[in-house]
């Protein structure tokens, strides 16, 4: 028995809202906006699977003075380990009316995807999800796949 922090969930942004309120989880989104006044950055990821848009609302506050600038700059591919605060769906914001459902997350920490294969990715973390499902547990070769070189 481990007497450290829960281990991430990793998943896609678009997956966010199957995940419960408290989860810790690790995914990866797009910058659309950055808020300095409320120390929170909204990230999308939009999929080509047929999923509903959904953003995520990433509050800063406690990791501001890690937060490197470029990590807030629209356009920006980020990583992102948080516990989900909450999940409501959207009319209004960046998505305008789109039905996007929004994620609160508070972050605990945010590093830059680098530059990266988006369709790749995807498939990756939807492989992982799968054999994690299928084998019952977490999967060995989970970080060196995703961190594979391009």
């Amino acid at each position: 028995m481990s007497n450290g922090p829960p281990a991430s969930h990793l998943c896609l942004l678009s997956d966010l809202p199957s995940r419960q309120v408290g989860d810790k989880v690790r995914f990866l989104g797009c910058v659309v906006s950055y808020s300095s006044a409320s120390g929170v950055l909204i990230l999308q990821h939009r999929v080509t699977t047929g999923r509903s848009p959904t953003e995520a609302l990433v509050n800063v506050d406690l990791i501001l003075d890690r937060l490197e600038a470029q990590l807030t700059r629209v356009g920006e591919w980020v990583n992102v380990v948080g516990y989900i605060e909450s999940v409501t769906p959207s009319i209004s914001g960046p998505t305008k009316g789109d039905g996007a459902t929004s994620i609160h997350v508070q972050g605990i920490l945010v590093w830059s995807a680098g530059s990266l294969d988006v369709q790749r990715y995807e498939a990756s973390v939807d492989t992982l999800i799968s054999s994690k499902f299928q084998s019952g547990g977490e999967t060995a070769h989970s970080e060196a796949l995703l961190r594979a070189p391009r």
